[in-house]
C-alpha cells in the first residue's frame, strides 16, 4: 500500500482530510502543519502521495517539491488566487473550494500511477555495481574452487540461497565468502 503524507498549515484543516481521505480507504500514515515535518517522512519511505496546500508557516508547495525524492507525487490544493501559479509540470494541482469526492478522485488516481510506476520499477532487473559484482564473482570462484561446483552450478546456489534467506545475491555472495 502506497502511503499518503497530509501537510495543510492549520491543523484541522489537515485532520479533516485525513479523515475524509481514511473513510474512503487511502492510507494516510501522517499529517503535518509544516513542511519541515513532512521532509522527515520522505527519508523513512520510499513512496508516497504529499497532499498539500500552497503555503505552510516555513515555506511554500514549490520549496517543499525541491526535497520530494523521484518516487512521490504531490497533490497541491490551493486557493483560486494561487491556483494559476501553480507548476502543472510538477504536480497536480486543485482549485479551492474543492469537493471532497473531487479530491478522493484525484488522490486514487495519482496512487493508481504511483502502482504502476513501483510495478514497472520492480521488472526491471537490479543493475549492480563494478564492486558489487565482484563480490558475487568472487563468491562464485570461492564456491567452485572449494565445492567443485561448475560457474552455472555456483550462480544457481548463490540464486536458491538468496532466494531462501530473502536476502539479495550480493548479500548472499559476501555470507558465502565469510563463510568458505
Amino acid at each position: 500500500m502506497i502511503n499518503v503524507i497530509v501537510v495543510f498549515p492549520k491543523v484541522e484543516e489537515a485532520k479533516g482530510i485525513r479523515s475524509l481521505l481514511v473513510r474512503n480507504g487511502i492510507n494516510v500514515i501522517a499529517t503535518c502543519t509544516t513542511g519541515a515535518q513532512a521532509v522527515t517522512f520522505f527519508g523513512d519511505i520510499d513512496e508516497a502521495l504529499v497532499i498539500c496546500g500552497y503555503k505552510f508557516t516555513d515555506m511554500l508547495y514549490t520549496e517543499l517539491l525541491e526535497y520530494l525524492p523521484s518516487t512521490f507525487e504531490m497533490l497541491v490544493v490551493a486557493p483560486r488566487n494561487h491556483y494559476a501559479e501553480c507548476d502543472r509540470s510538477k504536480v497536480v494541482c486543485l482549485a479551492m473550494p474543492i469537493k471532497a469526492q473531487e479530491l478522493v478522485e484525484t488522490a486514487n488516481i495519482l496512487l493508481q500511477g504511483l502502482y504502476q510506476k513501483r510495478k514497472k520499477r520492480k521488472a526491471q532487473p537490479r543493475q549492480w555495481s563494478e564492486e558489487e559484482r565482484a563480490v558475487i564473482e568472487s563468491a562464485k570462484l570461492r564456491l567452485i574452487e572449494q565445492k567443485k561446483m561448475t560457474e552455472e552450478d555456483a550462480h544457481r546456489y548463490l540464486q536458491k540461497r538468496s532466494m531462501d534467506t530473502g536476502v539479495n545475491i550480493f548479500e548472499t555472495a559476501q555470507m558465502v565468502l565469510e563463510i568458505f
